[in-house]
């Protein structure tokens, strides 16, 4: 097993190979290539940083079965996939902001895979081919807005929602890994890969045939049961296999100084930046007796 990440030391941030209690300084990010500069620093020395800088950043829901109990949801055949914002991403030790503190936002522990070969139409028996590794993610979600909006994207985008580290490894096989999430010392969800339903191969195969996968790219691959809420204060900690933990810290949003009477202007209405906009206000822009239609 290979180890990489990115790290900061001062004003410079790099990509790096963690060797025992080193970091070997690579000239240009890992999963394009690795070419050490002969640079060498001590890990103690410097601050872990994110690993990943995805152009896309994809998730699936949906992947075992005792978290689709908990959601009262059905299995649907196929891999559930969405897109969450890269600018979301956060690093190991960086703290969640809780956008919406009255909100309930919940924690969900996952593996994620790493692109390390550009995929479009790949077969599931190639698929590993194109992987070049993993690390461990966490999918904070809101929950008022997953379930007012019927999309996932905007309530698993905002800033600091998508905690990913601190390192991702190569050359690992992560077909049977315990899966762990501890919320202020206490063990909430508790699984093994090997309970995914659909497994890596298959979902990298799946994502391929909507879109390219570029180099780089990041797939979260599921969360099984016990997901529950967080609030300011929390310290989360994610466990895969005997890999070091994904550690983050929970604190509220500063508050937003807005006039949400004016602060957003759609098609000559104003339209309120609050936490969601139903759909059927989206098409009453303008006549009072508009026809109330909803969006799927």
């Amino acid at each position: 097993m290979r180890t990489f990440g990115g790290f900061r030391s001062g004003d410079k941030f790099f990509y790096g190979e963690v060797r025992g209690n080193d970091v070997h300084v690579l000239a240009r990010p890992y999963w394009i290539d690795i070419e050490p500069t002969g640079e060498v620093q001590r890990l103690a020395d410097v601050d872990v940083d994110l690993p990943v800088a995805p152009s896309k950043l994809i998730a699936v829901g949906l992947n075992y079965s005792d978290h689709i109990a908990e959601m009262k949801r059905t299995p649907l055949g196929t891999p559930l996939i969405w897109f969450k914002a890269p600018s979301s991403l956060l690093p190991h030790g960086d703290a969640i902001e809780i956008t919406w503190p009255e909100h309930r936002t919940d924690f969900e522990v996952e593996l994620a895979i790493v692109i390390g070969v550009p995929a479009k139409n790949v077969t599931v028996k190639d698929a590993l081919d194109h992987v070049f590794g993993y690390t461990i993610g966490l999918d904070i979600s809101d929950r008022d807005l997953q379930k007012a909006e019927k999309q996932f994207g905007r309530c698993k985008s905002f800033d600091t929602y998508s905690p990913v580290g601190p390192f991702v490894y190569s050359d690992v096989d992560v077909s049977d890994l315990s899966i762990e999430l501890w919320q202020n010392g206490e063990l909430r969800q508790q699984a093994r890969t090997s309970q995914m339903i659909y497994s890596v191969a298959q979902i990298v195969s799946f994502v391929s045939q909507s879109m390219t996968l570029l180099r780089g790219d990041v797939i979260l691959t599921g969360t099984p049961s016990g997901v529950g809420p967080i609030h300011a204060g929390d310290q989360l900690e994610a466990i895969i296999g005997n890999w070091p933990p994904l550690r983050n810290s929970v604190v509220n949003a500063p508050p937003r100084d807005l006039d949400w009477r004016s602060c957003w202007n759609f098609g000559g209405a104003n339209l309120i930046d609050f936490p969601y906009i139903p759909a059927t206000e989206i098409f009453r822009i303008r006549d009072a007796t508009f026809e109330e239609r909803s969006v799927p």
